[in-house]
């Protein structure tokens, strides 16, 4: 007891029992977001003399340009400047990877949208209203807008790529049942709050600052210094903070970079390029949609025992991420099955439209669902339920010594826990009670039918490009016992800054109150990757982690040449020092370790180990390890009107040990609704001239408050990651996406009742009421024509 009569925990049992990680905190910045005071890009305060760009857009999908007058542009009101591709210091280009991606479009136009020229003007609206004035005199050229044409035109950005193992041939020839088809899944608009948008400041000394909502900083280091012909030292790029990127800000944020750069160097004045809603819509590139050929032999049980499948995506008219996104579409083609003997083959499709990009999930959704509606198939040819069809072909369970555990790609899985994750939820959503009650009520409703669905996700976490695996991060602690730390993620909502704070806090033994983080910056961490791939807090938390861990250990070690013990016995918790018999508060052996010239900064570097990619043979360890997932879904159709209601979710996410619980089931929360978003209302429409008709709110319909249900159920399923992760947890950006596959296959089999579940409809992604509808008539028109059963 102390002096007031309360406990006092030994030294030994608060060191043990205090965490700063593990423990729901709120969003480092959630109180600015409530009050409206967190800044992002366009809040920044202008710099004096600021100029305002846009951009102008070509009308044709695929055109010569022959003539471009411009007079009119250059006499409205409050232009300075306008600019072309031949005032382009440097190089015309931001691709990411093939440099075929020019910034503006010199001579030859290749979709609708794309950008021509740069406008100058004293204010946003002026440089908008004069983008709109030129005269431009085309060639028109045939278009290719769809991915099914690109295949049947062999139009493709860049060598299709194919994974086999085993004999697939073989093993369809002895496979007893096969089933084989065509799925087309649709594309999907980033739609993120805060658009695009780049402030461009020129600099002494040939320099330039970018302030970019961009979610890979040394990436638009790079493009503007290429742009401006300069080095990346004459180039900064800042971002504190992203309203929403999910992928559409990781290289295509850099046209805006180089643009806005362009126009300030040329001009040597402060330039701001703001992306109009409908503008950035035409300009950027989505998620890719998806062409699937199939074919599956199965056995009389159902058990996959050859697979194979032929994809090509709409990349647009250049490259960009394409070949990434199809590799991960490879590699998550098995999702949670293991498949024996297959031919896997993807192409990305070149099409006169918006290159498509990055988007949530990055192929890995793309590759998954088309098995999921393979054995969705299966199932209902068999008159099984599909969670029997989908347990039956597991991966094996972890440890079971079964050989059911190696990928097509030949990474073995080492920490397969779909079997208990599965499980559990099974029973907690209490699905087979469900399922009863679901059909009775189908026998007994003519118009309205419920269906029903559990779908598992298994998820790849690391870039399949090994070398992004890294990261830096640095941590100062200032003389009062403050701490500032900077990393070379990016914030764009998911909390990325609030995890790498925690794991700060909880490495030196501190309140996290003491903790603040700055600005992504290129001058203070060099060489990032991009925060992509659910890898941001598993990168940049290792990172900061180690840089912290030295600042520790240096304390630790002037901690006992002051009052005696070993370095290792040491303990930092509850924002106090604990040495011995000695407990000295944070600050004050900070103030003493000073005084003692003790370093009290350092730097932080994280590689992630183990990784391995031969893009030849597709064949490797990609993946630092799995995360997994299972949702239910429960929905209701109208059969009359196609329209849909989500009545319950169910969602169970394997986080490993999380970070922070309330922000990972927010997470997935918000994962969930989007990919719902994807799968089922988000239809992008392009016009026969190839201009895409669905570039605004009021045409492209993201999910609403409205579409959450009443019941919604997350939860996170307790495990611990197998692999030294940032204390042992597993990404969660990304993965969830995956769970609402259950909503699209409980609408197919509310349409699959119909017709008593006896024909598979063909139901495309998005399922909108017009999909559905067609879907609904489809099983109608093959139950009348199925032959009439007649006794013996």
């Amino acid at each position: 007891m102390n002096d007031a009569g309360t406990p006092v925990l030994k030294t030994a049992d608060l060191a043990a029992s205090w965490a700063a990680v593990g423990t729901s905190k709120p969003h480092e910045s959630a109180r600015l977001h409530v009050l409206g005071q967190a800044d992002y890009t366009d809040d920044i305060d202008e710099v004096r003399g600021t100029l305002h760009a846009a951009l102008g857009l070509s009308s044709k999908a695929h055109a010569r340009i022959l003539d471009i007058d411009l007079a009119a542009v250059r006499a409205s009101r409050g232009v300075k400047h306008v600019y072309t591709a031949r005032d382009i210091p440097g190089t015309n280009d931001c691709g990411p990877i093939i440099h075929d991606d020019p910034i503006l479009a010199d001579g030859l136009v290749q979709y609708v949208g794309q950008p021509i020229f740069i406008v100058v003007a004293d204010t946003h609206d002026n440089a908008r209203r004069a983008a709109r004035k030129a005269s431009v005199s085309y060639d028109e050229l045939p278009a290719i807008l769809t991915p099914q044409a690109a295949r049947a035109a062999q139009s493709y950005v860049l060598p299709p790529m194919r994974l086999a193992r085993g004999d697939a041939e073989a093993a369809f020839a002895a496979a007893p049942h096969r089933v084989k088809g065509e799925l087309y899944v649709g594309g999907q608009e980033q739609f993120y709050l805060e658009g695009q948008i780049a402030y461009a400041i020129p600099q002494e000394n040939d320099g330039m600052l970018v302030l970019c909502s961009t979610q890979h900083p040394s990436e638009m280091q790079h493009v503007v210094a290429h742009a401006l012909g300069l080095h990346s030292h004459h180039v900064t790029v800042e971002c504190r903070r992203m309203g929403g990127g999910f992928g559409g800000k990781e290289s295509q944020s850099a046209l805006w970079a180089a643009a806005a750069s362009v126009a300030a160097r040329r001009s040597g004045r402060p330039v701001k390029l703001r992306a109009d809603r409908d503008d950035d819509m035409l300009v950027t590139g989505k998620r890719h949609c998806f062409h699937y050929e199939y074919e599956v032999g199965y056995s009389d049980d159902g058990r996959i025992v050859a697979a194979k499948v032929d994809m090509v995506s709409r990349a647009g008219y250049s490259a960009d991420l394409s070949g990434p996104v199809a590799t991960r579409a490879v590699c998550h083609f098995d999702n949670t099955y293991y498949l024996s003997d297959v031919d896997i083959r993807a192409a990305c499709g070149k099409t006169n439209t918006q290159s498509n990009t990055a988007f949530r999930g990055f192929g890995g959704p793309q590759g998954a669902i088309a098995m999921e509606y393979v054995l969705d198939e299966i199932a209902r040819n068999l008159g099984r339920d599909a969670l029997d069809i989908r347990k039956l072909n597991f991966y094996g369970r972890s440890g079971d010594g079964s050989e059911r555990n190696v990928t097509p790609y030949g990474q073995v899985i080492v920490d397969n826990v779909i079997h208990e994750l599965v499980d559990e939820l099974e029973m907690t959503s209490e699905y087979r009670v469900r399922r009863a009650a679901i059909d009775a009520y189908n026998r007994t409703s003519p118009v309205l039918k419920k269906g029903l669905a559990l779908t598992p996700v298994k998820f790849g976490i690391a870039f399949n490009v090994t070398h992004l695996n890294q990261a830096g991060a640095l941590v100062h602690v200032y003389v009062d016992g403050s701490i500032l730390v900077n990393h070379g993620g990016t914030e764009m909502g998911q909390g990325v800054n609030t995890k790498v704070m925690q794991v700060v806090a909880h490495e030196l033994g501190v309140d996290l109150q003491r903790v603040r983080i700055t600005a992504t910056n290129t001058s203070k961490v060099a060489n990032t990757s991009a925060t992509a791939a659910s890898t941001g807090a598993d990168l940049n938390g290792k990172a900061a982690q180690d840089a912290a861990r030295q600042i520790r250990e240096r304390l630790a070690d002037f901690a006992v040449k002051q009052y005696g013990g070993a370095a290792r016995d040491v303990r930092f918790a509850a924002d106090t020092v604990f040495v011995g018999s000695h407990e000295i508060p944070f600050g004050e052996l900070v103030a003493k370790a000073y005084l003692a010239r003790t370093q009290l900064w350092s730097d932080g570097y994280y590689a992630t180990p183990g990784l391995s990619w031969d893009a030849k043979t597709m064949t490797g360890r990609p993946f630092s390890y799995f995360a997994y997932g299972a949702a239910v879904a429960e929905v209701v159709v109208d059969t009359l009107t196609g329209e849909w209601k989500l009545l319950r979710a169910d969602a169970l996410y394997d986080a490993g040990r999380s970070l922070n619980p309330a922000l990972d089931i927010g997470q997935v929360e918000g994962a969930f609704l989007q990919g719902m978003g994807w799968l089922t209302t988000e239809e992008l429409r392009w016009n026969e001239a190839g201009k895409l008709t669905t570039h605004a709110p009021s045409t492209y319909k993201i999910p609403g408050v409205s579409d959450c249900p009443q019941d919604f159920r997350v939860c996170l399923f307790e495990n611990s990651n197998v692999e030294d992760s940032i204390h042992r947890s597993k990404a969660v950006g990304e993965p969830p996406l995956l769970l609402p596959f259950s909503v699209f296959f409980a609408i197919r089999d509310a349409v699959s009742s119909v017709g008593g579940h006896k024909v598979n409809p063909p139901l495309n992604a998005p399922a909108t009421c017009e999909e559905i509808l067609k879907a609904v008539a489809a099983v109608e028109a093959a139950t009348l024509q199925a032959p009439v059963a007649t006794g013996n």
